[in-house]
């Protein structure tokens, strides 16, 4: 098992389905990535915040049931962060959110400092001024210790146009050795190009592997052996809420099955071979079906993996 650190915002999804229904769910990418990790049974600490109000506390119950520990320092006075997501008729969802983002004061904590295998970041908490540009140098200072991981699960809404966005999304693929982008958020930072073309860019940039899902067509996994494509399993989607976040958790997860997490295993990382890869993504690929198959950001257990 793997102890991770995870760095990023925590909100709350507040869910209009396409027949008007309402339901508030636990959300923000990387406490998803931290929940699913939690959930398949790692060590995890989350260093994001939160208020001291009905949403907070509906956060923090959730990531305790997870097994997620909080980082000293995540509850503020601030209000708990909120997005409304609108589902269409597919189960795709269209956000709006009214956020609340600053890294704690406790990412230079010495109690940070303990060992930790992966330290992974992404979305708004490494997009949002001036709490992105901490997480950029926090996962640089991480570098060498651990195994860095980062999914800029673009929003648009704070980014700017994609001109203006590009370079902080390649600065962090620069400081990671696993990139995971879904093929919307590629195609939004570098229009008009080959998905596969910009995941191989950036590999060559600095990480071990960078994977690209499709959705329905599978993910793509770029590495130092090569190219290689999975497809989907069959799956009756329900929404495809964290879906994307549940796969980056299952990604981390089969990583650590081959033992490729941690300072030890750099090297063993970056000779990944295609065979090995193409297990890592099928898993990760299993665990984002498993989460499309239920309401809300809802991963799997471990035993649930394992079961299916």
């Amino acid at each position: 098992m793997a102890r991770a650190l995870v760095v990023g915002e925590s909100l709350v999804d507040v869910v209009r389905s396409a027949d008007g229904t309402v339901a508030e769910h636990p959300g923000g990418s990387p406490l998803n990535v931290a929940y699913g990790l939690g959930r398949l049974g790692h060590e995890v600490s989350l260093l994001t915040r939160l208020g001291d109000d009905e949403h907070g506390r509906l956060l923090a119950g959730h990531l305790a049931a997870g097994a997620v520990a909080l980082a000293p320092g995540a509850v503020d006075e601030l209000p708990t962060s909120v997005a409304r997501a609108q589902l269409d008729e597919q189960g795709r969802a269209s956000y709006e959110f009214e956020l609340q983002w600053r890294l704690p004061a406790a990412a230079a904590d010495e109690r940070l400092d303990g060992e930790v295998d992966v330290v992974h970041t992404g979305s708004i908490g490494a997009a949002v001024a001036p709490g992105a540009q901490q997480v950029l140098e926090l996962l640089r200072s991480w570098r060498r210790r651990a195994t860095t991981s980062y999914d800029p699960n673009v929003r648009p809404a704070f980014l700017g146009s994609p001109e203006q966005a590009l370079p902080l999304v390649e600065a962090f693929v620069e400081s990671a050795d696993v990139v995971k982008a879904s093929d919307e958020d590629v195609a939004w930072l570098c229009p008009g190009e080959d998905v596969v073309e910009v995941a191989r860019r950036w590999q060559r940039r600095g990480p071990a592997l960078v994977v690209v899902t499709r959705g329905g067509d599978g993910a793509v996994g770029v590495a130092g052996a090569g190219t290689l494509r999975v497809p989907a399993p069959p799956t009756r989607v329900v929404d495809t809420v964290g879906a994307g976040d549940a796969f980056t958790a299952g990604l981390l997860h089969a990583l650590a099955e081959h033992d490729l997490l941690g300072p030890a295993a750099a090297r063993r990382l970056r000779a990944l071979r295609l065979d090995a890869l193409e297990d890592v993504l099928r898993r990760a690929a299993r665990v984002a079906s498993i989460t499309c198959s239920r309401a809300g950001a809802n991963p799997p257990t471990r035993e649930e993996l394992a079961a299916g």
